[in-house]
């Protein structure tokens, strides 16, 4: 049998809330196990039973806890937003804890493992520069520095991207035609001429985090 317990589970453990950062296991992707001696086997099981949903579905993150959570967001790379449907997050769901179970009657982990099964959602962080082709089309809101070495505010703006120099390591934006981006005075009127023509360029390092960008 296993050789580590879990405490009983007599109420759903909330992540935390500090703010995502990459490979956090949770909006910021990646895995964390977090010491769990079952967690290498419990994540094996999770990708598993992932290759039944095809090459188009992936795990964005994954994180066991001490408690006995496990936090499984899936990725589908054919949607928009990365967002599998509600019946293929339920599908996985019950694929997944029907082989925990399996698992845990085998003394192969904890038998009274709690499990969560969600999509990444608009918040995730992208990775730069690797995540920005897939997304390009889409509006980002972006968060940067204009210099490393000076302790000036942290800036951001809502932006397509224009195209990404790989030799200088760079970026180049263009402003996305938002509300917040239009002058108020302009009564919902498109950009101007002169903010469409404007582009920002940023070297990988000024960024300081970049999501998908939702015009609610």
């Amino acid at each position: 049998e296993t050789d580590e317990e879990v405490e009983p589970i007599d109420s759903w453990e909330e992540e935390d809330e500090a703010d995502p950062e990459l490979g956090d296991g949770g909006d910021g992707g990646g895995v964390v196990l977090q010491n769990c001696s079952w967690g290498e086997r419990a994540l094996s099981i999770a990708r598993e039973v992932l290759v039944q949903f095809g090459e188009g579905m992936e795990l964005f993150a994954f994180k066991t806890t001490p408690r006995g959570y496990i936090y499984v967001r899936l990725d589908k790379l054919s949607n928009q937003f990365g967002c599998p449907s509600m019946e293929e997050v339920e599908s996985y769901s019950r694929q997944f804890k029907q082989r925990l179970e399996e698992a845990g009657a085998e003394g192969e982990i904890p038998d009274d493992l709690a499990l969560e099964v969600s999509s990444p959602g608009a918040e995730r962080l992208l990775k730069i520069p690797d995540d920005l082709p897939r997304f390009k089309d889409m509006a980002m809101r972006v968060s940067y520095v204009e210099d490393m070495d000076a302790r000036g505010p942290e800036k951001d703006g809502v932006f397509y991207l224009d195209c990404i120099e790989t030799e200088s390591g760079s970026c180049i934006w263009r402003l996305a035609d938002v509300k917040e981006n239009r002058d108020p005075s302009a009564k919902g009127r498109p950009l101007s001429r002169k903010k469409k023509d404007w582009r920002l360029k940023l070297p990988y390092a000024m960024f300081k985090r970049v999501t998908l960008f939702l015009d609610y």
